[in-house]
């Protein structure tokens, strides 16, 4: 179940800056983590404005912001990702999220990444192989 944030209990202006720093610290862990990192490095060409984007997208996804306007699992649906990459992905971001965030902030991103993420492995990966691992095709 997804943490809710109460909006009386959060500070605009401090959520939008707990969620840059965030998006940030995300990207400088996952930048230098070996499976991450070249993934990083080969799709992100500019790294300011894709964190411009990742933050009003994190805003839209918490606070209900009108800033991003896009559908994030078309944007990664190409990207070079294999299973094993979503355990990572989520387990850097409960790190950045709980070293930048408010506690009830934290928890409702972590909430809904944890989320996004099932979702996304299950769009890319939506067959079994033999052995019943996660697959593009079906076995």
């Amino acid at each position: 179940m997804q943490a809710e944030i109460n909006h009386t209990d959060v500070d605009a202006a401090a959520a939008e800056a707990a969620i840059r720093a965030c998006v940030r610290r995300f990207y400088e862990l996952g930048g230098v983590d070996p499976l991450l990192g070249p993934i990083f490095e080969k799709t992100i060409s500019e790294l300011e404005p894709h964190l411009e984007i990742v933050a009003n997208f994190w805003s839209h996804a918490l606070l209900g912001t009108t800033r991003y306007q896009g559908t994030p699992f078309g944007v990664h649906v190409n990207l070079p990702v294999e299973p094993q990459h979503f355990a990572r992905w989520i387990e850097i971001f409960r790190v950045a999220a709980k070293e930048t965030m408010p506690e009830t902030l934290s928890a409702s991103a972590i909430a809904r990444a944890e989320h996004m993420t099932q979702c996304f492995q299950s769009g890319l990966f939506p067959f079994k192989d033999g052995e019943g691992r996660p697959s593009r095709v079906p076995a």
